[in-house]
């Protein structure tokens, strides 16, 4: 029998386990940004999805950039830890062969902030997503403006979204069908990656631009601004879902292009 309960309430029982990262200080105020290094725009783009969904999702906004002249790489997380999530996005990236602008959705922000630190990452994108710091893991960062995720515990360990909700709570600009198929295909997820603690935290040294989705009821607007403004993101705000880069391609798209540009 599945056992339903509140994300909210999964974290909460992690917040004393032990970390799986050694703990490291953050540092005090928002950093100041070092500007990227190339004269010359990014060529290559890598998407990162969010928790529990897979990068079918990104369609949309792939085609628009490699309408671009971009080479864009879809990442696949495979969810079976923060370590192998942050794994498959090194591997991609270190295989663009280029400048590269790393996009993450939503879970992928938090998984670009510590594979972001890579030399040929130009610029971070930050579409509705979580924004770590080093030594902090998710449990903390979101206690401050707890997320609204019901989720469905599969046994211990793993989770998916509630389907009742899933529609109203993720995604409610999108057709129910997208999101009726979405539930149904909704990739398990380890509740322990929320209370690994992060090395590293790539936006303190790379330019940053973040989408705050104004109608989110998954990570509330109020905690991606609080977010953003600590770590002196660039801010586009969007009268959307937590699904942005589905119901708003181009929106999104305007945001990573810019990115793409920047210190060129």
């Amino acid at each position: 029998m599945l056992m339903k309960r509140t994300m909210a309430a999964a974290l909460l029982a992690l917040s004393v386990t032990a970390p799986a990262y050694a703990m490291e200080p953050t540092d005090a105020g928002a950093p100041n940004k070092v500007v990227a290094s190339a004269s010359s725009p990014a060529s290559h783009v890598v998407l990162v999805h969010g928790g529990t969904t897979d990068g079918s999702g990104w369609k949309d906004v792939f085609e628009i950039l490699r309408s671009r002249g971009l080479t864009v790489t879809i990442v696949q997380l495979p969810h079976t830890s923060l370590q192998d999530d942050i794994a498959a996005v090194k591997l991609a990236v270190s295989s663009s062969g280029g400048p590269t602008v790393l996009v993450g959705h939503s879970y992928g922000g938090a998984v670009i902030t510590e594979a972001g630190v890579a030399p040929n990452v130009k610029a971070l994108v930050y579409v509705a997503a979580l924004q770590p710091d080093r030594g902090e893991s998710l449990v903390e960062i979101s206690s401050r403006f707890p997320m609204g995720i019901d989720s469905t515990m599969l046994d211990d360990e793993r989770f998916v979204p509630n389907r009742s909700s899933y529609h109203d709570m993720i995604g409610a600009d999108l057709p129910v069908d997208v999101t009726d198929f979405m539930a149904a295909s909704a990739k398990p997820m380890r509740v322990d990656t929320f209370r690994m603690r992060f090395e590293k935290a790539a936006w303190h040294d790379k330019p940053s631009f973040g989408i705050v989705t104004t109608e989110d009821k998954v990570l509330p607007p109020d905690f991606l601004r609080w977010m953003y403004a600590r770590t002196s993101t660039k801010v586009k705000e969007i009268k959307s879902s937590h699904m942005v880069y589905m119901s708003h391609p181009q929106e999104t798209a305007d945001v990573i292009l810019e990115a793409v540009n920047a210190g060129s």
